[in-house]
């Protein structure tokens, strides 16, 4: 049975539980071994401020309080692996901390075990909201590069987990209006929707896509269905600058189905299959400014088999990508391989046996030292010859130094083959190398290393940003064939300093850079500063 959260349930919560995401917990893997039965749930859905908390208690923030309207009961309960009268179970309590944590209208999850009497145990389902309805309005530098966006977005339209967004975006690239909206859970289930619509000013592009996911590590199928539309122009780029141009049209259709065994051993084994529609079409532009270079249209339809396979190892830890907010990283092996085969009597323009597979796994552990390694490779071999070849290494190290110190390396290759005209390999200021601009070199393979001495501070202004900041520098490289032409390969190396920005009030894990860099090689025609700002993913 749910029942709202009201004060005397607050009340009863606090008392036996303790203060809001508590670091003691009761025994959990002793209820767990002990097979207790799970009573009552207790959703605790917490708003946007704590108006218990004199810091927090201010005009503004009881207004947002008043203003916002948290996520819905029957959104946190349908996201839950468990229900009353099932067997207590540890990792089915994490796996929906895990799943409640990665929704982008809730800023944390706890949940936790209450009291336990006569092999009954109640549970305590928290979260936070976020503030969701947000004007879009973004402005990022890197590279002598600008893009601003300016739009409005709700992440929890009317408390019910979906996500609309209306924009418009203007970067190197293109203007663009987009319209996107999306719901994970179509009803009560786990079907979840995804449509998007975007007029540029070179083209459209048009997505839909039905989900039914393997939401779960015990999750026995899955299936689903896409289309995707773009018609865009094209720029390749040598040194920064805009080099060569094309039109590009792709329509790309995909269904699939998969079955699982669940979890059997802390392992998962899912296997998948379905088929491939890819067409992509390229053309001069008309009134072209550049250099016209034109690919060779391709047009893959094909059959697929896939294998994923997971381990069941995640660890939890905060101030490591992000800023005093819970944080979950898988350590334990994944691996994935798909199959696909492209022939002339489906229709495409080809036969083609289409091969790609990808491992991770963390070592380590990351209040010490912990490194996440991970490998991808992907090749379409024609006429016994491999085409479009990719080989990616990454590995990315933490050293935890104290409470509010870390250190951070990474080194990330690529290595390529005879790649598509439309997908060469660039190194610049997206790509890790802060100090040059955007695309700055470019080929089939490339190299770039990062070292970054990380500081999490205390500072915690107007209750609504925590405050960090690094010091780092930058190596790195791209070689090999480039199809807009010759250009200079020497190695490029910059340092530099930032300020790290992590909301908690809104902006789901997001963390906004304001980065100086200088670069130490290159050519005179660089800016002897870069300034780089923008919102990422990671610290």
């Amino acid at each position: 049975m749910r029942h709202p959260i009201h004060p005397a349930w607050l009340l009863a919560a606090t008392s036996l539980a303790g203060p809001a995401f508590a670091n003691e917990k009761p025994p959990e893997t002793v209820i767990d071994a002990d097979g207790a039965v799970i009573g009552e749930i207790v959703l605790w859905r917490s708003n946007i401020f704590d108006l218990s908390d004199p810091d927090e208690d201010k005009w503004l923030y009881r207004l947002a309080n008043r203003l916002h309207i948290v996520t819905r009961e029957s959104i946190i309960d349908k996201q839950l692996l468990f229900r009353p009268g099932d067997r207590y179970s540890q990792r089915k309590v994490e796996e929906s901390e895990r799943i409640l944590r990665s929704r982008k209208y809730l800023y944390d999850a706890d949940i936790r075990p209450l009291q336990v009497e006569d092999g009954v145990v109640d549970v305590e389902v928290e979260t936070q909201d976020i503030w969701s309805l947000l004007p879009d309005l973004s402005y990022s530098r890197g590279g002598g590069e600008d893009k601003w966006k300016v739009g409005i977005e709700d992440s929890n339209l009317f408390g019910r987990g979906q996500l609309l967004n209306v924009s418009y975006v203007d970067d190197v690239d293109r203007t663009s209006r987009s319209i996107h909206f999306a719901d994970n859970h179509v009803g009560q289930s786990w079907v979840s929707v995804a449509a998007n619509y975007s007029d540029n000013s070179d083209g459209e592009t048009s997505a839909l896509s039905v989900i039914r996911p393997f939401y779960a590590l015990d999750a026995k199928w899955a299936a689903g269905g896409s289309v995707y539309g773009d018609d865009r122009r094209s720029t390749l780029y040598v040194l920064g600058n805009a080099d060569a141009e094309y039109r590009h049209e792709r329509d790309y259709a995909s269904l699939w189905a998969g079955w699982s065994s669940g979890i059997s051993n802390g392992l998962v084994r899912r296997w998948t299959g379905g088929l491939v529609y890819d067409v992509n079409r390229f053309s001069d532009v008309e009134n072209p400014t550049l250099l016209s270079i034109r690919p060779n249209d391709r047009k893959l339809i094909y059959p697929f088999v896939g294998f994923e396979l997971v381990e069941d190892e995640y660890e939890t830890s905060r101030n490591h990508d992000q800023i005093g907010r819970t944080e979950d990283f898988l350590m334990g092996r994944r691996v994935t391989a798909s199959l696909g085969w492209a022939d002339e009597s489906l229709s495409a323009n080809r036969e083609a046996l289409l091969l790609s597979a990808s491992a991770s796994r963390g070592y380590g552990e990351l209040e010490g030292t912990a490194i996440l390694l991970a490998l991808q490779a992907s090749t379409r071999l024609e006429s016994g010859h491999s085409r479009n070849s990719l080989f990616t290494a990454s590995a990315r190290l933490y050293h935890r130094q104290s409470e509010k110190r870390l250190f951070f390396a990474s080194i990330d290759g690529t290595a390529g083959h005879a790649l598509d005209v439309d997908n060469p390999i660039y190194v610049g200021g997206k790509t890790g190398l802060r100090g040059y601009p955007f695309r700055y070199q470019s080929g089939d393979s490339r190299l770039v290393a990062t070292i970054e001495q990380r500081y999490f501070t205390n500072w915690y202004p107007f209750r609504l940003v925590h405050v960090g900041a690094a010091v780092f520098a930058d190596v790195g490289r791209a070689w090999g064939v480039n199809p807009a032409g010759a250009e200079a390969r020497e190695w490029l190396t910059d340092v530099g300093f930032g300020l790290r920005l992590a909301p908690t009030r809104f902006s789901h894990r997001k963390v906004f850079h304001l980065d100086f860099a200088f670069p130490l090689t290159g050519d005179s025609s660089i800016d002897s500063m870069q300034i780089y700002f923008r919102a990422k993913r990671r610290f």
